[in-house]
């Protein structure tokens, strides 16, 4: 058995990983080293040792700091939170870090060289790194006390996040949640709070033990199983607002987290359809189009962007978002469809724009290839994480597509996540 004290290491960080973590290396293997920023010199401690290629560690004290480290801004992280991971990282070289792990997944993963497009920058979604979240979910321990999950642990930290809106953390240990619960919290447009609490998830044990693999796939099921919502404050549906229309959203549905991304990515996509010469009238697909927020800004900006929307095919699988659509878009040429993107498409009229904003795990080669088949005149594909992003495109290429543009966004500040967007023609 390893010993603690032989699981220190003394590092030099040389890189950064898509993820978040310093890369260093150490007997001819790489180490991830969470905590660490490139042209450090730390002491980590090893996490997971199990890979032969590689292995995991974490900061246990820095011999020589980065001059872009700074005091953590967000006392939950600091506290072991899995919050605001690089809350001790000056804000302008976080996205600098963030556009050099998207140009290397782009390279590695999409076949992407850069010799006739820019690698992408990442860009500032508002004017702070705190204050930007207007949606959030916290944990109560068994004392009452509400606070986000440890970090790569089940410990719930009650120091607060800095990254939701002003107020929307105010007083949620006096709002009456019982331990075992979760609180879900979100900020309507007028920054009104809005709180409920979700009923304790099953933990997954039958009382049979059994392989761990089955325990797991059995807690991950209870987690995600329909749970019961006992309002605690304010309404259980909530008003967001871009530009001159208003939805209507559960305080369980999903709505971007950052108060500004429904505007910036909307008008992000409306600009970069304008770049590459969409002109005329138009029929488009909205494919993991959730509440309809991107066929709204098409149908609403179109036209000052040189085309016009004929009509849109809407599709998603959660109906409470596209009950949202339906309502918010009601006197609108919008079709809404539930159902898998891939399973939707095949019977639709072909378009000349498509809009693709899948999930984590991307669109995946099946949508793609249906995507491309349809032969669009353009289309805007959306990531929120690099690697799929990066796979996604890879995969419009096969078909002849190619981007004309992009643009990253630091779409949760003193986070290393990022959002992109980019259009490919034919």
């Amino acid at each position: 058995m390893t010993r603690p004290a032989e699981r220190l290491l003394e590092l030099d960080v040389t890189g950064y990983a898509n993820g978040g973590s310093g890369i260093a290396r150490s007997a001819g293997r790489v180490v991830f080293v969470d905590g660490a920023l490139p042209g450090e010199r730390v002491v980590a401690q090893i996490t997971d040792d199990s890979h032969a290629a590689y292995a995991k560690a974490v900061v246990h004290r820095v011999l020589e700091p980065s001059a872009h480290r700074v005091e953590p801004g967000c006392r939950a992280a600091a506290a072991g939170a899995g919050c605001c991971d690089l809350s001790f990282v000056a804000p302008d070289f976080a996205r600098s870090l963030g556009a050099q792990a998207l140009a290397d997944v782009l390279r590695r993963i999409g076949g992407f060289d850069f010799d006739d497009l820019a690698q992408p920058e990442i860009e500032a979604l508002g004017d702070s790194s705190t204050g930007w979240r207007i949606r959030t979910r916290l944990a109560v321990d068994r004392a009452g006390r509400a606070g986000l999950r440890g970090r790569r642990s089940a410990q719930i930290v009650t120091e607060p996040c800095a990254a939701p809106v002003t107020g929307l953390l105010d007083g949620v240990d006096d709002l009456g949640a019982r331990p075992g619960t979760e609180i879900v919290l979100m900020a309507d447009a007028d920054g009104g709070r809005h709180a409920g609490e979700l009923a304790a998830a099953g933990d997954g044990r039958d009382g049979r033990g059994g392989p761990g693999r089955r325990r797991a796939q059995r807690s991950r099921g209870a987690r995600s199983a329909p749970r019961a919502l006992r309002p605690l404050d304010g309404a259980d549906s909530v008003t967001h607002r871009v530009g001159d229309r208003e939805w209507r959203i559960r305080v369980t549905g999903f709505w971007q987290a950052h108060r500004d991304a429904p505007r910036v990515y909307s008008m992000a996509a409306l600009e970069m359809l304008a770049d590459v010469g969409v002109h005329g009238r138009v029929h488009v697909w909205d494919l993991y189009g959730g509440a309809g927020v991107f066929s709204a800004a098409l149908l609403d900006g179109g036209a000052e962007h040189g085309f016009e929307v004929s009509s849109i095919d809407l599709v998603d699988t959660d109906p409470g978002a596209l009950a949202a659509a339906r309502e918010t878009l009601a006197s609108d040429p919008v079709h809404a469809h539930r159902g898998g993107v891939a399973e939707s498409i095949a019977g639709l009229r072909a378009p000349q724009v498509v809009v693709s904003d899948p999930p984590r795990a991307g669109a995946g080669l099946h949508v793609v290839d249906a995507i491309a088949a349809a032969r669009p005149d353009a289309v805007v594909h959306v990531g929120c994480d690099a690697a799929s992003f990066a796979r996604d495109l890879g995969r419009f290429a096969t078909h002849g597509y190619r981007v004309r543009g992009w643009r990253g966004f630091d779409a949760f500040p003193m986070t290393h996540h990022i959002e992109a967007i980019a259009v490919l023609t034919l």
